[in-house]
Formats: C-alpha cells, sequence, structure tokens
C-alpha cells in the first residue's frame, strides 16, 4: 500500500533508532517506580530477546502476554518483535472461559505473566504461564553485557543485519489481537507491521511529536487503541511514555501526569469521566492533547473536562479491525496555521493519512452522495490482515479491501465524518430503524445526569408484536419510571422511540469492559435474562 517513494514503516527499525536517539533522556516511565532512559530501555530489551529466545522454541512463533500496562510489558512486546515474533496481548478484564478459548484459537503453547497479578485477575494461565519474574532470573552476565553493548556501541546498520530486520517484510504479522466481544464472540484481528506501522506515520504527520512530547499510557495492550497509540508510538518515534496499570485510578494516574509532564492522553470518555471527578486540576496542567474514542465522545463529557482542566478533549475514531485508527479532530495545540480545518465538533475528524472513506445503503454496495446517512467503510493500508483462521468471517466484512465498519454515517463536503450509529445499537421496531444512543441521551437527560454522567443505559430484546423491544438499565434514581417516559415524550420524541415504564431495570453498575466500552454483549444478556421474550 506504500507508494515507490514511500518506504514501508518497519517498527522494529524505527525502535532501535528511536531509543538510540534519546539516548540519556528518559523514554519510558511507569507507577510502579520504572524510569528509562532510552539507551536503558534498549538495553533490557535486548537482555529480555536473550532470554526468551532461549526458553521459547524456534518455531514458537505466537507468545501470549498477559500483563497490565507497564514497562515490563511493554519491554516483553518489543523483545518478541525484534525476535520476529507475534505477541498476542490477552484480556485480563474477561472471563476464565474466553481467555481459555482465546489461548486454544491463537495455539498459544505459552503464555508470560505473573503468578501475583493473576491472583489479582482471578485468572489462571495454567502450565502454559512463563512467569515474568522467573525469565528475569535466568539473566546471566553474558546477556547483560551483550544487551549493554547492542544497545549502546554496535551500530544500528549491524544491529539490523544481525537480527534480519532488513528482511522484514509489511505484511510480517506484528500482532493477534482479540475484539473485545462486546457484541459477540471475540475474533482474532491479525495485524501486520505495515498496519501498525501506517498508523504510526498518520499519528506523527497530525500531532507533529517531538522529545518533549510524554504519553500517560492508560490503556491496555490488548486494546488495539492502547497498542498502537501507547505503546508502539513511544517505542517508534520520539516521546517519551509513563504507564499506569489502572485507567480508573483517576489519582495515581493525575500523579503520573504531573510528575513527568505529561503533553498527551489517549483515553476513552468513560475514563475521562472518572478524571473530570477525582483527578486535580493541576495534575494535568501541562496536557496539551486529550482523545477520546473507542465509543462516542459526548459533548457534556467534553464540557465538563475543558471546564475542569481548561483542555477540550478531542474525539477519534476506529476499529480494532483498521489497526485501529480511522479518523481523527486534531487538537488545537497540533493544528499548523495555513492548513485546512482539521477540526470539526460533533465529528469524529477526517480520515487519517493514507486512509479512504465511502458511504453505501446498508443492505446493498451502492455508493450514497455527500450529506446522506449509510454503513461507513474503509480501505488503506491499516486494514486487517483478517481474523486469524477464519477466511469466512474476514470475507463478510472484507470486499475489495474495503472494510465495512457496521457503524452508520455520513460525510461532509470536506471529508469530516459523522457517526450518527452503530448498527448494532439499532432495534427495527414496527419496520423502523430505532437509535439506542439519541435515546440514551435522552433518558440520561430526563434524570438530571450531571455533565458527562451516565445513569442509564439502553438496549433492546426480541419482541414477538413488533420485531423489538426497547430495555432501560438504571443506576439508583429517585425518579420512576413513568416520569421518565412522561420526560421523554414530552421532548417530543417519537413513541415509537419510547420504552414503556415496564422495560425499566435498576442495576448496581453499569457493565463495562476492561478498555472503557460499555458491555453491549453482556447487557444484551442482562436484558434477555431479565425480560425473556
Amino acid at each position: 500500500m506504500t507508494t515507490a517513494t514511500e518506504q514501508p514503516m518497519v517498527l522494529q527499525r524505527l525502535l532501535l533508532r528511536a531509543c538510540r536517539s534519546a539516548g540519556g533522556r528518559l523514554k519510558m516511565a511507569d507507577s510502579l517506580g520504572t524510569r528509562l532512559t532510552g539507551r536503558e530501555l534498549l538495553t533490557r530489551i535486548f537482555a529480555a530477546k536473550s532470554v526468551l529466545d532461549r526458553v521459547l522454541a524456534a518455531d514458537e512463533k505466537m507468545v501470549g502476554v498477559l500483563l497490565p500496562p507497564t514497562a515490563g510489558a511493554a519491554v516483553v512486546n518489543a523483545a518478541l518483535a525484534l525476535s520476529g515474533r507475534v505477541a498476542v496481548n490477552l484480556n485480563y478484564t474477561t472471563s476464565q472461559a474466553i481467555l481459555d478459548l482465546c489461548i486454544e484459537r491463537a495455539g498459544l503453547r505459552h503464555v508470560i505473566s505473573s503468578p501475583a497479578f493473576l491472583s489479582r485477575v482471578k485468572l489462571d494461565a495454567g502450565p502454559k504461564l512463563l512467569d515474568a519474574g522467573d525469565l528475569r532470573k535466568q539473566l546471566g552476565t553474558f546477556d547483560k553485557v551483550q544487551a549493554f553493548v547492542h544497545a549502546t556501541i554496535t551500530p544500528v546498520g549491524l544491529l539490523e543485519k544481525l537480527l534480519g530486520l532488513d528482511r522484514i517484510r509489511s505484511d510480517d504479522v506484528l500482532t493477534v489481537i482479540f475484539t473485545s466481544g462486546s457484541t459477540g464472540d471475540p475474533k482474532g484481528v491479525v495485524l501486520s507491521v505495515g498496519n501498525v506501522g501506517s498508523q504510526i506515520r498518520a499519528i506523527d504527520s497530525m500531532l507533529h511529536l517531538s522529545p518533549a512530547d510524554v504519553a500517560l499510557g492508560v490503556l491496555p495492550f490488548f486494546h488495539s487503541y492502547g497498542y498502537t497509540t501507547t505503546l508502539w508510538t513511544p517505542l517508534a518515534l520520539e516521546p517519551a511514555v509513563a504507564y499506569h496499570t489502572d485507567p480508573r485510578d483517576a489519582q495515581a494516574v493525575g500523579r503520573l501526569a504531573r510528575e513527568y509532564h505529561a503533553t498527551l492522553l489517549m483515553a476513552t470518555p468513560t475514563f475521562l469521566r472518572y478524571y473530570t471527578r477525582r483527578t486535580p486540576a493541576e495534575d494535568f496542567s501541562t496536557l496539551e492533547a486529550v482523545f477520546g474514542a473507542a465509543e462516542k465522545l459526548p459533548k457534556e463529557v467534553s464540557d465538563a473536562f475543558e471546564k475542569r482542566f481548561g483542555l477540550r478533549p478531542s474525539e477519534a475514531y476506529g476499529a480494532t479491525e483498521l489497526s485501529p485508527l480511522v479518523a481523527a479532530n486534531v487538537p488545537p495545540s497540533r493544528h499548523v496555521p495555513g492548513r485546512p480545518v482539521d477540526a470539526r465538533e460533533g465529528t469524529v475528524g477526517k480520515p487519517i493519512l493514507g486512509c479512504r472513506a465511502r458511504i453505501t445503503e446498508r443492505e446493498s454496495l451502492k455508493e450514497l452522495p455527500i450529506g446522506e446517512d449509510g454503513m461507513l467503510w474503509i480501505s488503506g493500508p491499516n486494514v486487517m490482515q483478517g481474523y486469524l483462521n477464519r477466511p469466512d468471517l474476514t470475507a463478510k466484512v472484507v470486499q475489495d479491501g474495503w472494510y465495512c465498519t457496521g457503524d452508520i454515517a455520513r460525510l461532509d463536503a470536506e471529508g469530516f465524518i459523522t457517526i450518527t450509529g452503530r448498527e448494532s445499537r439499532f432495534s427495527k421496531i414496527g419496520g423502523e430503524m430505532v437509535p439506542h444512543l439519541t435515546i440514551e441521551e435522552a433518558v440520561n437527560e430526563a434524570l438530571g445526569a450531571a455533565e458527562g454522567e451516565l445513569l442509564a443505559v439502553v438496549t433492546a430484546v426480541p419482541d414477538a408484536t413488533k420485531g423489538e423491544r426497547l430495555i432501560v438499565f438504571h443506576l439508583p434514581i429517585s425518579q420512576s419510571p413513568t416520569e421518565i417516559v412522561q420526560k421523554l415524550l414530552q421532548r417530543g420524541l417519537p413513541n415509537l422511540w419510547v420504552p414503556s415504564a415496564g422495560s425499566f431495570a435498576e442495576i448496581a453498575e453499569l457493565p463495562v469492559l476492561g478498555s472503557g466500552k460499555l458491555d453491549l454483549r453482556h447487557l444484551g444478556e442482562m436484558a434477555r435474562e431479565r425480560f425473556p421474550a
């Protein structure tokens, strides 16, 4: 997908150069107390590679990684990449059954983790466990000396030849990321060096990253958003990164931002809500760019964040199958004067470098004109290689290089994309498509939700007469369902869009995935249990 004048972004080669360039400058830190310069980080990566090359079989291509975002987890991922292996970062917020399924589907022989972490997240890797602590103990004097020499003295060109990095192709597999399973069975998304490399190029062209930038690494590596933006972007480019293991720990994230003078924050709207409520305003005083992605960024979340921190989050959009970034609004601090408008509130921005978008009818491939709502398709170097061992599923969503996002959207004349709904978040009631998000926003407003607060969510169950029935799950509230229904009708919502008073149910907390997105699959299961057809 690269032009003749545009060399593929071989991430492993960029990693060597970025760490060498950083030298004695801070490159990576975490809330466990780790602080690594570029030279120290590269030394650790080479040392880890030596041990892993001894422990893993020569033909062991895919290796599981079950660790929270820390410098150690980043080192493991980088070491596996330099070894020509494929790191499969596994979801530690999922159930044991789903974890076992992912391990089986990827054919993993080993999973790198730690017994202490596994006991904390109540998961078991069984006999496949490779204890990260034990691996460190296998590090010998020769490993350390060799790692230091390679990290500091050996010419980069020679290193590339020794490691075989000059033979890496753009379509070589870099990672497999399992979809969150929020709407169905998790599928293994195969991403290549070129897929993620194209993202790094696009992010750099949009944000003009420099050694002065420090990213806050709060997103898990098992989510493509975290894998690309807070693992590989700092590894391959000039910024430093500071990791924290729990994105919901607003005060610890704030302390990390203050200590390392963070300039970039990639988060989800759910996590931005946590920070708005619990992070001291001065902790985020050095931030220059904040992104809310992985789910719709409501205006009230942006308003509340800006009111507290003086900086407005920018909305971006993506999908795991697209490595994941598709479009983004460029923050004002990174806009280049004289360039065309590159941000528009209410949209998810323009397609990133190399990406193209088109809108078709939902039921056919007929392309729709500018301004009309329809199915969003994306093409570009970020389109996945496919679903792991599932060419049948791949063929359903990728056609002639275009990926069907499953999102309903429209394009304007300047190329900005507005997402108007997710196909899985619509109900067909009485033959009409009814948007869950619109109803969800109206319900929360009727409940008097504070800025950026989410008190209720909408899902649906099958219905014999109308096709589907809307269900509202809500946190403890003072109003009755009948009062809420009246407010919705008074707002002018169509009758078909208003849930019945008998379709409300109270829950203690809203189900959220480890990535920060609503767990739509679990919501659906809860609805079917409580409201059987």
